[in-house]
């Protein structure tokens, strides 16, 4: 799982994603040190505190160039660039075109996209699921994405009552990660959710759930911005299939974006949630004599 650290850096960034801040702000107002601030948020994301405000920075613009008519300059200094060519520079760097070009192009294939929607509403690769899927919609966010240029929202639709969920979901085969512990990962951001959360669950070839983990735990309540949060398994050498998703239970918005899966070692401890309690090694008061205090 993510540090209580790595998840209140990134609350507090995305935040203040438009603020002149630095490093030396982030770690006095979280009371860190700097040091130990950039250690556990690189070695638990990947990438530096700097990349990653860089990177939200870029796709908060990419949202402005679509969805604004802001001039380019001023969208680079809003997000805090020097100058309207180290912006364009960066920009052309992770979307592979300039900005004026990005604006052009995805307005001309999103109004096409829009059209498209109205026959099609299928995502590549997702499946909508769950006890009550028809009280649920999934789809795809244009609007709203942590990196890149939309993300999965999955929403209620009309009044879900108490145990009724929705979950955008897949499924793939377990034959690559057997034998190995696995962290499932992505950003969510929600709205007046009653619950949700990242799920994963691995079965055996009879159908069998042997792993499990949908943050029931640590579920997400209400309005939250983005963040990071992963779940940790198990791959037994007698698994057949791996399952994950964003679970919702009840009403609300999920936006979902850049799941991630990586081979962790033993000493990240898993979250399965089945087979937690542990037995005692002896049966205890078979007298009845003993009472609980």
């Amino acid at each position: 799982m993510y540090s209580k650290v790595t998840q209140d850096v990134i609350y507090f960034l995305e935040d203040r994603l438009l603020e002149d801040w630095k490093l030396a702000d982030y770690a006095f107002e979280l009371g860190y040190s700097q040091f130990h601030l950039s250690r556990v948020f690189k070695r638990e994301t990947g990438i530096s505190i700097s990349e990653y405000i860089r990177k939200r920075r870029l796709a908060t613009a990419a949202m402005y160039l679509l969805h604004s008519d802001e001039r380019i300059i001023q969208i680079a200094f809003d997000l805090q660039f020097q100058s309207q060519e180290a912006f364009t520079r960066s920009f052309k760097e992770l979307y592979k075109m300039p900005p004026g070009k990005y604006r052009k192009l995805m307005r001309t294939l999103q109004g096409m996209e829009e059209v498209e929607m109205t026959e099609k509403t299928n995502i590549k690769g997702w499946l909508l699921s769950g006890s009550h899927p028809n009280l649920y919609e999934m789809v795809t966010d244009p609007k709203v994405f942590h990196t890149g240029t939309r993300s999965g929202l999955l929403a209620s639709k009309t009044d879900a009552g108490e145990g009724q969920f929705g979950t955008m979901m897949q499924s793939f085969s377990a034959d690559n990660w057997k034998g190995k512990r696995i962290k499932v990962s992505c950003f969510l951001k929600t709205e007046e959710v009653v619950k949700c959360g990242v799920w994963c669950r691995v079965d055996n070839a009879s159908g069998d759930m042997i792993q499990f983990d949908n943050m029931d735990n640590r579920s997400i309540h209400g309005t939250t911005n983005w963040n990071i949060y992963s779940v940790v398994l198990d791959i037994p050498s007698d698994s057949a299939s791996i399952h994950f998703g964003v679970l919702l239970i009840g009403t609300g918005k999920v936006w979902a974006d850049g799941f991630k899966f990586e081979e962790v070692n033993t000493t990240v401890p898993t979250t399965n949630i089945l087979h937690q309690e542990y037995l005692p090694l002896e049966p205890v008061n078979l007298g009845f004599d003993e009472i609980c205090s």
